[in-house]
């Protein structure tokens, strides 16, 4: 089957594809708010019909939460799975937008058109460019050029709790050689980027108590023990001198990433001044010796994401907290166990404890990091399809967040994911005034169909 018709349809018929967006887009899809459920519902539903009128055999399936959406299509020697999901963050706060979130609408800005709505990148817009690629290669040749399966969630901007069961559930069905996520961006504003690489997950609260309650400072003060200074000199102690994590144990496991992978990422030009300075910053904080796409994509770390004790009121007040919290978050890499580094974190802690006061902790979550095996041909054929669009050459990245459905797929159903999207940084995903490149969502388009004709040679 040939691509270059593939692609002349999709130029052709941009209008029609937009139109369609805009469609998705007016639904209020907003997952975590209850008051919408009827709205991911009807998103669910108009995805279905969608994918019956390219001849997939689409249905919404239900769960505790929002349905999912599953659908079948295609023949060919790989059987793909593609995931993305139609659910959105919401939308405050509403008067920072400048038009209604869910009207949307395309406006010229200084780089060119941009689709404004609340979903139009994260991901909405980046969904609908792989079902438009399907579309197109429907179009012009009447099938697909693999075996495809379509996969809906309607729950990513909720923490997804339907979605591991259903996996569990349903692992026979959806379980393919490889899965494809649109769900990330570009590197810089026009270099395609793969990212092959996530960094995992582990979440801890600390709340430290001391005496039975708040203490007069000039009364207590030098006899009593004050919960926050035991509390700050814990989260002192978890870094050295060098910014290495001190937590006993935290380094097994992670590996130095391979000098081809290196190279490549050197051959980015990432920009550190511009990156920090961005952010009013100019000095890398983390591990001596290593550059910052390091620090972000492939190395460990331990950050400090709130702290609480005392009074923090407008004016002073002399007191000594009963209590003292913290929630410290670490970014996994490579082969560390989250499991293993919560045991030594809350060792550490405890031992740091004096007599006097009491610790408990709270979990919130804890996910490994996932890797993704490029000896795989389709990575280096979607890599060579994605350059042969953007005119640019595309690079495997790294991701200093987690997308934990990548890690799932690994785990549950034993595949990979090639993941790959066309957002920009200035997008404002989960900000007001969300928006998406209309060149980012027809060129992503014609990337999809590139790399489908890619992995299926």
């Amino acid at each position: 089957m040939s691509l270059d018709p593939v692609l002349a349809r999709i130029d052709a018929t941009l209008p029609a594809a937009l139109d369609r967006l805009m469609a998705l887009l007016r639904i209020p899809s907003i997952s975590t708010d209850p008051a919408h459920a009827a709205d991911c519902a009807r998103a669910a539903e108009w995805l279905a019909a969608d994918l019956r009128a390219i001849g997939f055999n689409a249905a919404v399936r239900p769960t505790p939460g929002h349905p999912m959406v599953v659908g079948h299509g295609g023949a060919g020697r790989r059987h793909l799975l593609f995931y993305g999901h139609y659910d959105v963050q919401p939308v405050d706060p509403l008067s920072l937008w400048s038009r209604p979130p869910f009207e949307p609408a395309i406006e010229d800005s200084p780089r060119g058109r941009v689709i404004r709505a609340r979903g139009a990148s994260d991901d909405k817009g980046q969904l609908m460019t792989f079902v438009e690629a399907c579309r197109a290669w429907v179009g012009v040749h009447g099938t697909l050029p693999a075996r495809l399966t379509m996969f809906f969630e309607g729950e990513e901007e909720s923490s997804s709790p339907s979605l591991v069961p259903f996996l569990r559930e349903n692992a026979a069905e959806l379980r393919a050689e490889l899965a494809l996520i649109c769900d990330t961006g570009l590197f810089g504003d026009d270099t395609p980027a793969i990212t092959t690489q996530l960094r995992g997950l582990l979440g801890e609260e600390i709340t430290v108590t001391g005496p039975d309650m708040d203490l007069h400072s000039g009364h207590y003060g030098g006899a009593a023990m004050n919960p926050v200074r035991v509390l700050t000199r814990i989260l002192a102690a978890l870094h050295d001198a060098d910014g290495r994590v001190t937590v006993p144990g935290f380094y097994d496991g992670v590996d130095e990433i391979a000098p081809a992978l290196r190279a490549q990422w050197r051959g980015l030009a990432f920009d550190a001044r511009a990156f920090l300075g961005a952010v009013g910053l100019s000095l890398p904080a983390g591990e001596a010796g290593r550059d910052v796409l390091e620090m972000l994509w492939s190395r460990p770390t331990c950050e400090f994401n709130g702290i609480s004790g005392g009074y923090a009121g407008e004016g002073f007040k002399t007191v000594l907290p009963a209590r003292a919290s913290a929630k410290v978050s670490f970014r996994l890499v490579s082969r560390q166990d989250p499991l293993r580094i919560r045991e030594s974190f809350r060792a550490m802690v405890r031992a740091m404890v004096p007599a006097d006061c009491k610790v408990a902790f709270r979990s919130h979550g804890a996910s490994p990091a996932s890797h993704m095996n490029t000896a795989d041909p389709a990575f280096e054929g979607a890599r060579t399809a994605l350059s042969a669009e953007w005119g640019r050459p595309a690079a495997f990245v790294g991701a200093g967040g987690s997308i934990p459905v990548a890690g799932y797929f690994q785990s549950i159903l034993g595949m990979d994911s090639l993941l790959t999207g066309f957002g920009r940084d200035d997008d404002q995903i989960h900000s007001p005034n969300e928006k998406y490149d209309v060149a980012c969502f027809h060129k992503g388009i014609r990337s999809w169909a590139r790399v489908l004709d890619a992995i299926s040679r």
